[in-house]
């Protein structure tokens, strides 16, 4: 195994193994058509190519591209790593040929650099192998985390005919044009979506709010005061997490109708953040340890106040974390589905998460569950991918004693 007229060919073959399985599903999903990875093929065609990789090094980089460029050509023929159905288009071969020629090319330069023909050194092949099991790992996530996204997508954009005749045809016919977004437009005209997003936004906010005016100076008090049950309670912060909801939904459900929250914003209001303060504390405390006390015991020396030390001094150095913070809660508070539909059974009441959950029904058409499930899935993807640098930070900024 460690020799690189080994390695290379075994590294090739599995790669592309991978790529013509990714390849050939993404087409299949895309066009509709059939596109099928022939496994023996590809190992064939991969442990040749992986082969030339290591035989020719960088500077004759021309082999190395006729080696992945006959291979994807040969998706015209029944010899390829990737079989294509009857009736498929040749645009969407070309695509597949650029594909597997792109994934092959870049993805054995990647793994094979560096790795010579002859013997390998321990470092050199194992330098190879996790450059391959990176590359897988990226390549496996992404498509869990992207096909089913694509296939909701794709699936709210289709009429009811078209989801009868082939359910399993993810393409679309771009000359629709706006008819393609007819359910998100029915969703907000017919069943009252603009009022669920706006409840599910302003009880998230409110739920941050009320968090972090809990957390804060919870947080505070366990991190720099010392009284008595202060390791206990600091260490049993997340205990109620080991109480599953679903345990707790009947005494909720009891309490509420008997108060006459239930079926109320108010209800939902207070008890939202019973779910996110525990993680909040926890998250916050170490955070505030990692500040240095000098700053608030100068503050104190200058005649402030415990309260204005917190609010002059550490609340502004603790930016990161209260961002990252709020960001986690307000996931956690949009997200939110068992306690909504337990507590809510007036429909001008929803939030969007039980709303969605409306749809899920034989007499409503499924693409307007799955653009109810678009909805509800881009406005928080959007706002974690626009502040993800603003969580990071602040999770991390708190693990190195300053």
């Amino acid at each position: 195994m460690r020799k690189g007229y080994i390695t290379g060919p075994i590294l090739g073959a599995l790669w592309l193994v991978v790529m013509a399985t990714t390849i050939a599903i993404a087409m299949s999903f895309a066009t509709g058509a059939a596109f099928r990875p022939q496994i023996l093929l590809c190992l064939i065609w991969g442990a040749v190519t992986g082969l030339i990789y290591v035989r020719f090094p960088a500077p004759e980089a021309p082999a190395r591209l006729a080696a992945s460029l006959v291979m994807a050509a040969a998706l015209f023929s029944q010899f390829g790593p990737v079989l294509t159905g009857e009736g498929v288009s040749i645009s969407a071969v070309l695509v597949a040929m650029l594909a597997v020629f792109v994934g092959m090319h870049f993805g054995l330069k990647a793994i094979l650099h560096d790795t010579p023909f002859a013997e390998l050194t321990r470092h050199e092949y194992e330098a190879a192998v996790i450059r391959f099991l990176t590359g897988f790992g990226y390549i496996f996530f992404t498509a869990i985390v992207i096909i089913p996204f694509y296939v909701m997508v794709m699936t709210s954009l289709k009429s009811q005919q078209a989801l009868l005749q082939n359910p399993l045809d993810f393409s679309i016919e771009l000359s629709k044009g706006t008819a393609l977004f007819r359910s998100y437009v029915e969703l907000f005209r017919d069943f009252n979506f603009g009022t669920y997003l706006w409840t599910s936004f302003y009880v998230s906010v409110l739920t941050v709010f009320i968090t972090l005016a809990f957390s804060v100076p919870g947080a505070y008090a366990v991190a720099r005061f010392r009284f008595k049950g202060q390791k206990a309670f600091s260490r049993s912060i997340l205990l109620i997490y080991m109480v599953p909801m679903i345990v707790l939904a009947l005494p909720i459900y009891i309490a509420f109708s008997m108060t006459g929250l239930r079926n109320s914003i108010t209800g939902i209001v207070m008890i939202y953040p019973v779910t996110t303060i525990p993680v909040a504390l926890y998250m916050l405390q170490g955070y505030f340890r990692g500040l240095p006390t000098e700053v608030e015991e100068a503050g104190l020396m200058d005649g402030l106040s415990r309260l204005a030390v917190i609010w002059k001094i550490t609340l502004p150095l603790s930016l990161p974390a209260l961002a990252s913070v709020s960001l986690y809660v307000f996931m956690i508070a949009w997200n939110e589905f068992l306690l909504a539909f337990m507590l809510l059974d007036d429909p001008s009441k929803f939030t969007l998460t039980r709303g969605v959950a409306m749809l899920n029904s034989s007499e409503i058409p499924r693409q307007h569950l799955m653009a109810g499930a678009v909805i509800a899935t881009l406005p928080i993807m959007a706002l974690f991918l626009g502040l993800e640098r603003f969580m990071t930070k602040g999770l991390t900024a708190g693990s190195v004693k300053g």
